[in-house]
């Protein structure tokens, strides 16, 4: 926007809905850094105390408080990054003060590179370029696919491209429908959330439908922050209508007059495509007041984030759009109906929303048949790490493990033998051994001790050290606990120095005891899925790797 001013920027931005964030990237990008005047103004203008402010700002990662900060490059030190280089890229690149970051969600193309606004890629600093997201390869198991049954069209993220082939017929089936109608359909046809929880998408439409107040609102959750998982970045970067269309859908649904996109930061390039790809959907009559000719009214609105794991729990998102400390929210009550400024809300994923076009154009019977051994429908995976073909790949729901692996993605790379995944990214800890003969699906997966949840896999082979993939992967849910609840913040710190060998009993079933004890409490007592799902970590690296464990022991606490 051309606005300069803080007045300016004030001034446009305190009228719109969920001011803060795109207000404090307006001030951010404009000035490298966050000022200490920019704080002032932000907090005369939203009426918020500054001392409330400074501790939202700085719970983030991204918001720079030191002049220059923005472009200060952040370079992925991630489970697959970390294994690939990323701590020497760091320290190459230490010279222009070069700091780390979690995963960035390209696990398929590493090690990526952040500086400012654009996405660089590279194993080495002469290297780095920037990198377009990669097009999920063709159908590899020839298998019917949902979300990505057009995504390899031409020009499908444009909205011609996207008309094209299909695009916004099923937004044309819905409003010839009852929303009550159109909600039996989803019911009937078995969608659940994509995003990890798996909670029906049908009944969670409806209880917003039926939920007293207004305006109701969507939220689309594209804060795709769980390491391992990237496919989300891929349905928004090559299909964007498809989401906003799904999204079009669940405000007829529901009654929604509102929506909002929020995105995480580390996708920039993302941040602008959907910028045009909402502006051509507004142009179009899509978006806005009188869609298609009927009485049906949606605004849509785009809000990026600035670096918080936590974000992508549904509660801490609604507090960051409404300018809060993103902490998670305590449930009951659930947000279909306290939800955005305590009014009934649907949050939904990605992949979740970019499913609901392709089931109104081909119906529920479609979607439920896509799915093997009476599973229903389909699965967006991100595979990354030691495997020949890295990348996202739509699988039917119910394929066994080991096809992915070995048919679809050509198994190990040369030498090496597959020694563990991590699911559901790192948040279902390890599987390994006889548990990789399993099906992807949330039932068989659970019965091995995990869980699929949003789909990132990340390959480990027989070179890696177990307990140093755990380390990493506790470190990283120690970074990034809220803090509000106490299990969470000290089980996750306490874990860490037990992995990292800093603390700990010297004898192994001391030490074994102990760490299932902390888990324990974790998993009773944590706020959120963040303290309960890190004990999957501790709890699957002992299940799998006891000799590993025991050497790591053995060598004692290091200062």
């Amino acid at each position: 926007m051309p606005a300069t001013t803080d007045r300016e920027l004030t001034e446009h931005w305190r009228r719109e809905p969920a001011p803060l964030l795109p207000l404090l990237h307006a001030f951010h990008d404009r000035d490298g850094y966050l000022s200490d005047a920019a704080l002032r103004a932000t907090s005369q203008a939203l009426a918020i105390p500054l001392a409330e402010l400074y501790g939202t700002v700085t719970f983030y990662h991204h918001f720079s408080r030191t002049p220059g900060g923005r472009d200060t490059p952040r370079v992925c030190t991630g489970p697959v990054c970390a294994r690939r280089g990323g701590q020497h890229l760091l320290a190459q690149l230490a010279g222009r003060g070069a700091i780390p970051m979690p995963c960035a969600g390209r696990c398929d193309a590493p090690i990526p590179v952040l500086v400012g606004s654009q996405v660089q890629v590279g194993a080495d600093a002469e290297g780095l370029a920037p990198h377009a997201s990669l097009l999920p390869a063709p159908n590899p198991g020839g298998t019917e696919e949902c979300v990505f049954a057009q995504i390899r069209q031409p020009d499908r993220a444009r909205l011609e491209g996207y008309r094209r082939s299909g695009g916004y017929e099923g937004l044309q089936r819905a409003l010839a429908m009852t929303p009550a109608a159109l909600i039996a359909e989803l019911i009937e046809s078995k969608l659940a959330g994509r995003g990890g929880a798996g909670f029906p998408t049908g009944l969670k439409w409806r209880a917003v439908a039926e939920a007293t107040g207004t305006p109701k609102t969507v939220v689309c959750n594209a804060d795709e922050g769980d390491p391992g998982c990237f496919k989300d970045r891929a349905v928004l970067d090559y299909d964007p209508h498809a989401v906003i269309e799904g999204m079009l859908i669940a405000a007829w649904a529901t009654g929604a007059t509102r929506g909002f996109i929020y995105l995480r930061y580390e996708y920039p390039e993302t941040y602008r495509l959907l910028e045009s790809a909402l502006a051509e959907a507004e142009a179009a009559g899509l978006l806005g007041e009188g869609i298609l000719g009927r009485p049906f009214s949606f605004r849509l609105y785009l809000r990026r984030g600035a670096g918080a794991y936590i974000c992508g729990e549904e509660g801490a998102l609604l507090n960051s759009l409404e300018g809060k400390r993103p902490f998670p929210r305590n449930r009951p009550p659930f947000p279909v109906t306290h939800g955005f400024e305590d009014l009934p809300t649907v949050v939904n994923n990605v992949e979740t929303l970019a499913s609901v076009p392709q089931i109104l154009r081909r119906g529920a019977a479609w979607y439920q048949g896509l799915g093997l051994k009476g599973q229903a429908g389909t699965k967006l995976i991100s595979l990354s790490g030691d495997i020949q073909r890295p990348g996202n790949y739509e699988i039917p729901l119910g394929l066994p493990l080991g096809a992915l692996l070995h048919e679809w993605a050509g198994g190990p790379l040369p030498g090496r033998s597959i020694q563990a995944l991590t699911m559901a990214g790192l948040s279902g800890g390890f599987l390994a051994g006889k548990d990789l003969d399993t099906t992807l699906d949330e039932h068989s997966i659970r019965a091995k001790g995990s869980f699929l949840g949003a789909g990132g896999i990340m390959v480990f082979d027989d070179r890696r050290d177990m307990v140093e993939v755990a380390r990493d992967a506790i470190a990283f849910f120690a970074e990034e606990s809220c803090g509000k609840c106490f299990p969470c913040r000290i089980g996750t710190q306490r874990l860490s120095e037990r992995l990292a060998g800093v603390a700990g009993p010297r004898e192994l079933a001391a030490w074994t005891a102990e760490v299932h004890d902390i888990g324990r409490v974790m998993k009773a007592l944590s706020a959120c899925g963040l303290g309960m799902a890190a004990p999957h970590v501790t709890e699957s690296l002992l299940r799998y790797f006891p000799e590993q464990v025991a050497r790591h022991v053995q060598k004692g606490p290091r200062p």
